[in-house]
Parts: C-alpha cells; structure tokens; sequence
C-alpha cells in the first residue's frame, strides 16, 4: 500500500483507541444504553455511533474537512448545533430519569440516533484530520485511503460494540436498575456540560 506501513497503521490504531475511549458523548451513550436497554437494544445504537464517527473518518479522507477551515462560520455553525442536539438529548434524559424503562427502539431507530449523535459533532471530524495528516501525510491512491478507512471502522466498531455488550452484562444492569434515576441525572448533566463547551468553543 503506497504511504502506508504498519507502523503506521498501529500508531493510528493506538491514538484512536484513546480517543474513542476517552470521556465523550458516545462513550456516555453507549454506556447509557447498554444499562437501560440491554444487549439487544444497546447494539444497533451502538452500531449507528460506530458508522457515524467512522463517516468523519472517511470525510477527513476525502478532504471534505478543508471546508471547516476555508469556512470558520461553518464551523462555528456546526458547533452551535451540535452543541443544541447534546443539550436537547440531556435535556430528555434528566426530565425521564424518574419514568420507567420504555421499551427499546426498534434496529433502524437505534441505529439512525446513535448516527446521529457522533455526526452531529464536528469533532471526531477535526480529530481524524489531524491525526491522518500527521500519521499518514504521504496518503496515496484508493487502496490506500480504503484501507486507513477500514482499519478506522473496525476500531469504532470494536470498542462501540464491545463496550455495548459488555455493560449490558445482567449484573451491571441490575445495578444500573436500581439507581437509574441517579445514573440518568449524572448522565445528563455530563452531556450537558459536553454540549455547552461546544457552543462556547466555537
């Protein structure tokens, strides 16, 4: 693969496993998820955030980010935006914290609103371009752009999925059931925050 190595691809690899990992509207999510809806209702939710950041990979190939740049009021825009929809989401969670569980959406809801919320967040898209620009900056042709691609998918879905099945584990559940309303509060409060420090970063 022209301007790709191995070494490459495991420091990519590394520096993206950190950052999905890292304190963040998905993790928050797909951890909410996987406590209140179970493996079955956890797992298209988490397929939809792995997609969705995995789209910002493939924009961030594609060059596609350079319009942030070219236009900073888009960005900004796209800030303010996504920073409403995180608050909207925290909005809804604290105001349910109290309601019982409601029965999981159906595969296609799920997986459209765990899209939904990683793209509605320009980060992940300015993260990818950094990173591909300084692990990758001699990236040519299509094999080796699908392939720094396929390699991004495979770690969102990875982790995304992983981290969905694990926490839908019956004990952690059952812990979960028993402080939702406490969970669901602390839970909306930090996407809150995350929402805010959006908009007024932009």
């Amino acid at each position: 693969m022209e301007g790709v190595t191995l070494a490459q691809l495991g420091l990519f690899v590394a520096t993206l496993s950190v950052a999905i990992l890292s304190p963040g509207p998905g993790i928050l999510a797909v951890s909410h998820a996987a406590f209140s809806m179970g493996r079955r209702g956890a797992l298209p939710y988490a397929l939809g955030l792995a997609l969705g950041a995995s789209l910002w990979c493939l924009i961030a190939l594609l060059g596609l980010t350079v319009l942030f740049q070219t236009f900073p009021l888009a960005l900004s825009a796209f800030h303010v935006v996504g920073g409403l929809y995180l608050l909207w989401i925290a909005f809804k969670m604290w105001s349910h914290a109290a309601d019982p569980l409601p029965e999981p959406a159906g595969a296609g809801r799920g997986l459209a609103a765990g899209m939904a919320l990683n793209l509605s967040n320009p980060k992940p898209g300015l993260f990818y371009a950094s990173v591909l620009l300084s692990i990758f900056p001699d990236l040519r042709g299509i094999g080796a752009t699908a392939s720094v691609y396929a390699v991004a998918l495979s770690v969102e879905l990875f982790y995304y999925l992983g981290l969905a099945s694990v926490l839908s584990a019956a004990a952690i559940q059952a812990r979960y059931f028993a402080a939702k309303p406490w969970i669901d509060r602390i839970a909306a409060v930090l996407i809150a925050v995350l929402g805010l420090l959006l908009i007024l970063r932009h």
